[in-house]
């Protein structure tokens, strides 16, 4: 029996962007003789992926020197949360009992919206009385809808530096417009991109999300645990929410994880509480 183990698991580039054998092979002369860095399915070929890396690595790192950003505070959190103004929108043109039930459930989470909107708004009021670009802390997120939305929209609409660092998807996941320009940023690989969530990063504030949220937060934390990145204040937006999915305290009972491992996080229920564990921490003026 011939075995079914794949030859890839992942999503090439070349899957990504459709090409096909013929297209990459460049077996016309006209092909081979451009320059390497101008020939874009030289760039695709599965052998390039280590170049590939670096670029997605390098690009950001470099324009985001150029805009004198150095210290980030990175926000995770739900794609399908709306604005309190969204959720009374579907609330008044529901019709039916599925979509009336969808708008309550968008009324009940566009709290999360509003906090992180003005969690935005509040880090950006600080920024805007800070002379030095070292001393100022600058709101990252994913770029997307939802609580990433909310949290560049605050910070954009209070004037400041705001970043996205948006990814490709299957279903394609487009740049909110609350990103400054020239900060929105695109990857394919995940990897690269929770690089950059980290590099700048003095905090991380969690809001109620997904597996995406999930999945990031907890990088972050093993990554403190394992002392591969300073530790800084890991700031979970809601307790309920975050004891319910995630029973930390079983964790230590059960002898998983050190109840010093808990010592970076920090439960908070507003904007105020979160931000104030931010500037405690750093004895910001």
């Amino acid at each position: 029996m011939s075995s079914k183990l794949p030859i890839n698991n992942a999503q090439t580039i070349t899957d990504f962007l459709s090409l096909e054998p013929h297209q990459i092979s460049e077996e016309s002369s006209e092909e081979s003789y451009k320059f390497a860095f101008d020939d874009e399915a030289f760039l695709a070929r599965r052998e390039t992926i280590g170049i590939r890396f670096e670029l997605e690595l390098l690009k950001p790192e470099i324009l985001l020197s150029e805009h004198g950003i150095d210290h980030t505070i990175t926000v995770f959190g739900s794609t399908r949360f709306v604005s309190h103004e969204k959720a009374l929108e579907m609330e008044k043109s529901a019709q039916t009992a599925d979509e009336k039930a969808k708008a309550n459930k968008a009324l009940l989470h566009s709290r999360y919206y509003e906090s992180a909107r003005e969690f935005g708004a509040m880090v950006a009021q600080y920024n805007n009385v800070q002379t030095e670009d070292s001393n100022k802390l600058h709101i990252c997120t994913g770029g997307g809808p939802g609580i990433m939305e909310a949290a560049n929209r605050g910070a954009f609409e209070a004037g400041d530096k705001t970043i996205g660092f948006n990814i490709s998807l299957p279903r394609e996941q487009h740049p909110n417009p609350y990103i400054s320009p020239g900060l929105s940023f695109r990857f394919h690989y995940f990897a690269l991109r929770k690089m950059h969530f980290m590099l700048r990063a003095r905090a991380i504030v969690a809001f109620p999300g997904g597996f995406g949220s999930f999945d990031e937060l907890f990088e972050v934390l093993t990554l403190m645990q394992t002392k591969k990145v300073t530790r800084f204040p890991v700031i979970l937006i809601g307790k309920e929410f975050w004891s319910q999915m995630v029973h930390f305290k079983e964790m230590i009972e059960f002898g998983v994880i050190d109840e010093g491992d808990m010592k970076v996080i920090h439960f908070a229920e507003t904007a105020e509480e979160a931000w104030a564990i931010i500037r405690n921490h750093y004895q910001l003026s």
